[in-house]
């Protein structure tokens, strides 16, 4: 029987069975990309979870270590004002209650650290607005203008996230000082309102 017999034979209200192959073949590859789709897509809602949950985990502290840090301040202002020499001239009594405050201070960082509590670092010099909260200006002693002088109060970090800005202070520029903009305006002293 030739080919021609055979599509003689097919019912003519029915489709060609090639027809029917190539709507099935179509239809095969929509739902084959609409499968992997679906699981692209919770592939994503997986890691958004595990993305979450792990930043609620990490940041879950915040409001109680914001608390701890008052308690770490008070512990580090009565140790600065401490001189060395009282220190020295104290009584056995004494000298063991100041160590007890300084083990005390040094085991509540750690424990910050341990949580992810982590100090801002200022020993660079280098002023960041989106660490650092500046104060007051002050005589430079030959830093350049807007570094920082003098930590007024240690800041923190939770994690990447800011938990506390350092409060510093900054060097003024100085008559004869030249400006790191290297135009004479103080640094960040001129916007530019054509762009």
């Amino acid at each position: 029987m030739s080919e021609e017999d055979e599509q003689q034979e097919l019912d003519p209200g029915q489709p060609h069975p090639a027809d029917v192959i190539a709507a099935l073949n179509a239809e095969n590859v929509e739902l084959k990309d609409k499968l992997l789709r679906a699981l692209a897509e919770t592939e994503n809602t997986r890691r958004r979870a595990e993305r979450e949950r792990a930043d609620a985990s990490l940041y879950a502290v915040t409001r109680f270590a914001r608390d701890m840090l008052t308690i770490a301040d008070n512990f580090a202002r009565a140790l600065a004002h401490l001189p060395p020499d009282v220190r020295e001239a104290a009584d056995p009594q004494v000298k063991a209650v100041i160590e007890g405050v300084e083990a005390t201070d040094r085991q509540l960082l750690a424990t910050l650290a341990n949580h992810g509590v982590k100090q801002i670092e200022t020993a660079d010099g280098k002023f960041d607005p989106n660490r650092h909260q500046a104060i007051a200006e002050v005589p430079g002693e030959g830093r350049p203008a807007g570094s920082i002088v003098n930590v007024v109060q240690t800041g923190y970090l939770i994690g990447e996230r800011l938990l506390r800005p350092a409060m510093v202070t900054v060097a003024r520029k100085e008559s004869g000082q030249t400006s790191q903009s290297g135009d004479g305006s103080p640094p960040g002293g001129t916007v530019d309102t054509k762009a």
